[in-house]
């Protein structure tokens, strides 16, 4: 999904250094008062928080299994798409998309038992299939997840072995539901070997020997399965040849301290295994099980839920953990299992300056410096001691060099805004890097610019910001421009390419994305200057993006749209309230717009690190109701054109805050721009949609930005 060639020039809406010929902004198509919004019932539904009555008139579209939802999601997208099949240029963009989309695709290769695996797509096949070939012989399929589901949308979400490669248990999803089934087969013959384990969900397959495997679900819920709360993760033991109902809790069944998240990681040598837990998303607990000593007890390392450790590699008694206790920007430790409290713990990469990331493989740690959202790689030995710098061909975002500690070749993949992604190979003795395998894009890089701005938000803060555009692109204040962000969780925006947002680029359009506080760009004080009550910095982060886009004349309010899912969509639908005449188009993908009840569903109990919730206190319920997206739409508003998109299977942010935002717009809006939902059916949270979905969402959503700038024609 990285890579597509360049568009034909007769395509182009913005030739370079020219003005956009076809653009006029007061003549946008269809406007607002010209569309039938379905109807949508209201119900007198009050709830009281800390003496404050808070309507909630559209709970009844919480209910994603009750006909009268569903026939509100068939209305609704009879309308979105019957403003969509008037839009000229719909089926240029599609068929644009599906050209740069079909060329063949490669994951790194990986070694497991006699056999090395790689992921490859011919194109525009819905789903990567997994091939395998011995030595210099022919590649095999070995898994074709295109077979799983007649219209592609079930998907592979993990494939893992048994120590010696002998059997492979890999987990499905269905329709994109974060709920999995896990399949064991005989690697070698692929004959499925048990009944498949189910009811798995936000869970790794980590391996015993080849006896059995850790993973990690939740208690199936009462109601909806999709929506109903998921508050208590457990870690179990499979063993192979058993029945599920026989898998033993390893850790997680008490109750007296909840943990929404839970995993187990097994060491190389398959000696112990650590076992995370986390009452959030943010920081977790540590408990370690020594597997060679049939009676042996879960000691506890780390008791609080402060920092953030993982195991990142093993040797012997020693583990190498990367952690951000004591260390906001992360460093590596070592942890020797015979005294494996904290305070004896060894450093073997301090912190620095830049936030670190690690992989490991061949018997070395790769550090990932994260410099202004950019990589820069070195490799150190186990103990600390640098070797070298790897020299990266650009500015961009390197990602990979995992391993087994035995693998004298490991592999990395580079890429930008601008350049396909292209995959090295990596020597791990000498350093040398060779390309492994080059992108079949056929995208021109050089045709374009990518560089990074510095811009002050509101409180004076500077904030990096990466601008992407077609080399020569006239600074007029008229190029159509997506400012995308997120802001949250930790989460960095590093550069990466799209097949997407490459057609947008070849349009002559701006792309622009903001690394706001809230993400993990500058470590967790970045982060967290980004959470609960310092929420709002993230809104005025992005405000100030836009703000300096429209000053350095990029473009101005007539053609700026702004765009984000999940945490984004959050962003998106807050600062489209806050600022409404700021932009022309806004782009709330698969949001959390409901702050005061997001808590209530799924597992979004764990999001309360970031955002906090409304039971939490009256101060707190306070902050939130006042930025909530979903309780801030002014009667008689004038709010830009907005395309708010969502799939009927999102079980991670339930679909309903969508549903309840688009409603309250629609009821609210008094503009003559348009306010759409388009809801994708058999669709989750956005991974393992089938490559059909992707493109025809992405030319909808590209076409309805471009058709409310006032584009006429392609």
């Amino acid at each position: 999904m990285k890579n597509f060639s360049l568009i034909a020039s007769t395509l182009l809406l913005v030739a370079c250094g020219s003005e956009p010929e076809n653009t006029e902004p007061k003549e946008t198509a269809i406007s607002a008062t010209a569309i039938s919004y379905p109807e949508t019932r209201k119900d007198d539904v009050v709830d009281e928080y800390f003496g404050q009555k808070v309507a909630d008139p559209y709970r009844w579209l919480e209910d994603d299994r009750s006909d009268e939802t569903a026939a509100w999601v068939e209305a609704q997208n009879k309308v979105t798409f019957g403003y969509l099949d008037q839009i000229p240029y719909r089926e240029s963009l599609k068929k644009r998309l599906t050209e740069l989309w079909n060329y063949e695709k490669y994951s790194a290769p990986f070694t497991e038992g006699e056999y090395t695996y790689f992921y490859k797509n011919d194109g525009l096949q819905n789903q990567y299939v997994v091939y395998r070939q011995q030595g210099d012989g022919e590649a095999e399929v070995f898994l074709d997840p295109n077979k799983f589901s007649d219209d592609g949308t079930t998907s592979l979400a993990q494939l893992s072995f048994s120590k010696d490669g002998s059997i492979a248990a890999y987990a499905i999803s269905e329709g994109g539901s974060d709920w999995r089934k896990v399949i064991i087969i005989d690697a070698k013959t692929k004959e499925r070997l048990e009944p498949a384990l189910e009811n798995i969900k936000f869970s790794g397959i980590s391996w015993k020997g080849n006896e059995g495997f850790f993973y990690s679900s939740y208690d199936k819920p009462e109601g909806s399965e999709l929506s109903a709360k998921t508050d208590q993760h457990k870690l179990y033991y499979h063993k192979l040849g058993t029945a599920q109902s026989e898998d033993k809790v390893i850790f997680g069944e008490s109750t007296e301290q909840k943990r929404r998240y839970v995993g187990g990681q097994v060491s190389e040598d398959g000696r112990f295994l650590l076992i995370s837990g986390a009452q959030s998303t943010s920081g977790n607990d540590l408990h370690l099980l020594d597997l060679t000593q049939p009676d042996a007890y879960l000691k506890t390392i780390v008791s609080d839920n402060t920092a953030d450790t993982n195991m990142l590699d093993s040797d012997g008694d020693t583990l190498y953990l990367v952690t951000n206790m004591d260390a906001p920007n992360q460093k590596v430790m070592a942890m020797d299992v015979t005294d494996p409290a904290p305070a004896q713990w060894k450093t073997v990469i301090p912190e620095s300056e830049n936030v670190l990331k690690a992989s490991a493989g061949g018997g070395f740690i790769y550090a990932h410096y994260m410099v202004d959202a950019t990589t820069k790689l070195v490799q150190f030995d186990r103990q600390g001691n640098k070797l070298r710098d790897i020299q990266l061909p650009d500015v961009g975002t390197a990602s990979g060099l995992n391993g087994k500690p035995d693998d004298k070749v490991l592999y990395y993949s580079f890429t930008n805004y601008k350049t396909p992604s292209t995959i090295y190979s990596f020597d791990v003795d000498n350093g040398g890097s060779a390309v492994h395998q080059a992108s079949g894009a056929q995208f021109n890089s050089d045709d374009y610019v990518s560089k990074q701005v510095f811009y002050t938000s509101k409180d004076g803060t500077k904030v990096p910001m990466i601008i992407t555009h077609k080399k020569g692109v006239e600074l007029n204040g008229k190029n159509p421009t997506i400012l995308y962000g997120y802001g949250g969780f930790n989460i960095s925006l590093t550069p990466s390419f799209s097949v997407a947002n490459g057609v947008w680029l070849e349009q002559g359009g701006v792309y622009a994305v903001a690394n706001m506080r809230g993400g993990g760009e500058y470590g967790k004080d970045w982060h967290k200057a980004g959470t609960q009550t310092q929420k709002q910095n993230v809104f005025d982060d992005f405000i100030a993006a836009a703000e300096h886009l429209i000053d350095a004349n990029y473009t101005s309010s007539d053609y700026l749209a702004i765009r984000g899912g999940s945490n984004g969509g959050l962003l998106v639908g807050a600062v489209m309230l806050q600022r409404p005449e700021l932009f022309k188009v806004a782009l709330p993908a698969v949001g959390v717009l409901d702050m005061l009840r997001y808590h209530k569903f799924t597992s979004g109990a764990g999001w309360a690190y970031d955002y906090g919730t409304s039971d939490q206190s009256k101060e707190m319920f306070e902050y939130l109701y006042g930025y909530s997206p979903l309780h801030n739409v002014k009667d008689g508003g004038q709010y830009p054109a907005t395309l708010i998109t969502t799939g009927d299977h999102d079980d991670r942010v339930v679909p309903a805050h969508s549903f309840k935002f688009a409603a309250e717009l629609q009821a609210k809006q008094a503009g003559e721009n348009p306010v759409l939902i388009r809801i994708e059916t058999n669709a989750g949270h956005g991974a393992g949609t089938p490559v059909s979905k992707s493109i025809e969402q992405y030319a909808d959503i590209f076409g309805f930005t471009l058709y409310n700038m006032g584009v006429k024609k392609l």
